[in-house]
């Protein structure tokens, strides 16, 4: 069942990186939600029928194709957008050579935003990412659970890139006192079908100690974005997006104890409570984490 409209929620919203596994799941569920949504996707790296409805083949490096996506300009898909949600990315470290990743990451991000401004849109919400705060922890983060306290700690080009985005939203905000901008830090993106795997995971705790042991279901990150476009606070701010338990079965405090003893532990835990703080988000956004690779796969096996 979906939730109601909030009455904040823009009409017509522009989602880039609509055919993703974030980004299908984001399409879906704002158009559940009663929001008009044109999904864009990359020229010549997506067929338009991976996503239903309104869907735009463009190029998010090129300024000219962005600005058209955002204006109404392009033929059969007029309309008045009323806020952004740009997902699309070179979604990994090591997928591409870095100069490569960075080019086309940073330059699709100025775009967007760079776009959206010209156009007279006012609310921005973006993929930025949970790498910035120091993944792959080869050096301990600072504390657990880890939070949006601390500075970025980018240890690769795409967490570098990431780190830029949200420096860059915030010299945005400074320019239109009037823009709202969301980054999102999201964690590992999962859907239904990967939490059969999840049980592996125990044989050995550092297999993911990489991001604290975190993941988010497409559903909930979705739900995230559509609290994150009803936040209409101006100014640039970031937030942590992750699910409320972690992908093992054992304690959260035992993976501290064994893997990191040497890291500040803040507070008590819960049973799975999830290392990266969903605190921010809970009480800004109003975000409640909805599902659990649980609810799927016996824990047990």
């Amino acid at each position: 069942m979906t939730d109601p409209l909030p009455p904040s929620l823009p009409g017509r919203v522009v989602v880039t990186g609509a055919a993703g596994k974030l980004g299908r799941a984001v399409v879906a569920h704002l158009r559940g939600a009663g929001v008009d949504v044109l999904a864009v996707d990359r020229a010549g790296g997506r067929d338009p029928r991976d996503v239903d409805g309104e869907f735009l083949l463009v190029d998010l490096t090129d300024y000219g194709q962005v600005v058209e996506a955002f204006t109404g300009g392009a033929d059969e898909h007029a309309g008045g957008v009323e806020a952004v949600v740009h997902l699309a990315a070179v979604p990994a470290p090591g997928l591409l050579p870095n100069a490569v990743t960075f080019a086309n990451n940073s330059a699709a991000t100025y775009n967007v935003f760079a776009a959206a401004r010209a156009a007279g849109i006012k609310r921005v919400v973006w993929a930025s990412s949970e790498t910035v705060l120091g993944l792959p922890f080869d050096t301990p983060p600072p504390y657990a659970p880890v939070d949006e306290e601390y500075p970025p700690r980018p240890e690769s080009t795409y967490s570098l890139n990431k780190a830029l985005e949200e420096e860059m939203a915030r010299h945005f905000c400074r320019w239109d006192p009037e823009l709202v901008m969301v980054g999102l830090r999201f964690s590992n993106v999962m859907d239904v079908e990967d939490y059969a795997e999840f049980p592996t995971f125990d044989a050995d705790p550092r297999l993911r100690r990489w991001n604290l042991w975190g993941y988010i279901d497409a559903r909930d990150g979705a739900q995230a974005v559509e609290r994150a476009l009803a936040h209409d606070r101006p100014g640039a701010d970031v937030f942590i997006i992750a699910n409320a338990d972690t992908v093992m079965t054992r304690s959260s405090a035992s993976l501290m104890a064994e893997v990191y003893p040497d890291v500040e532990v803040r507070r008590e835990l819960g049973e799975h409570e999830t290392l990266l703080s969903i605190d921010k988000a809970r009480r800004v956004l109003g975000y409640r984490p909805r599902h659990s690779w649980r609810d799927h796969v016996d824990p047990t096996g």
